[in-house]
């Protein structure tokens, strides 16, 4: 959010100069994390190693803290949004008019996101175990040690990517209706949802 709140500024250029401040800005952030990454210098408490084959070098290279951000993980993700962003400035197409309807609301869709991901996973838990004592399950003690999952707990990722898909399309129409509500009303409430 607060990148969104420092990068707002930069929407408000011309069409030029905003692509060019974003592609500059993006590939900066990404060549700071390789930099860093690389060296181990700093950005994360994470260092990577070499592994067993290239693939698992890439991962460990590309593992970095989410919770809380690190400066890696922010200038592993922020940059090439910033990039991908600067390439699709101004273009538009039907797919494209889709994803915009979450960027005109973006808190909104974050705010409902939540509890419906609550819920559908509440609804796995009964099919599953027949209760919900999976949902509300911790996996950090009191002293801050994470502890492996339980033996059949969770799902593969074919089933959280499903139901990712399954909450963006149930969300669609909603925040669809939200976004015109927004273009329609000039309350003060709405610029921030």
């Amino acid at each position: 959010m607060m990148a969104g709140y420092a990068t707002g500024e930069l929407m408000t250029l011309s069409v030029v100069w905003r692509r060019r401040a974003l592609l500059v800005l993006g590939t900066f952030f990404i060549t700071l994390f390789i930099v860093l990454r690389t060296w181990n210098v700093y950005g994360d408490p994470s260092p990577w190693s070499p592994q067993k084959n290239l693939l698992f070098s890439l991962m460990s290279f590309l593992r970095c803290n989410k919770y809380p951000p690190s400066l890696l993980y922010l200038l592993m993700t922020l940059g090439p949004a910033l990039v991908f962003i600067a390439l699709l400035d101004g273009k538009t197409n039907w797919l494209l008019e889709h994803f915009r309807i979450f960027g005109r609301v973006p808190l909104f869709y974050y705010l409902l996101h939540l509890p419906l991901l609550h819920g559908i996973a509440i609804l796995f838990s009964y099919a599953r175990f027949g209760n919900t004592s999976g949902v509300c399950q911790s996996v950090v003690t009191l002293q801050g040690v994470p502890q492996p999952p339980s033996s059949g707990c969770g799902y593969n990722l074919a089933v959280v990517y499903a139901v990712w898909i399954a909450a963006v399309l149930l969300l669609y129409p909603v925040c669809r209706w939200f976004a015109a509500l927004k273009r329609r009303r000039r309350e003060a409430i709405f610029s921030y949802l």
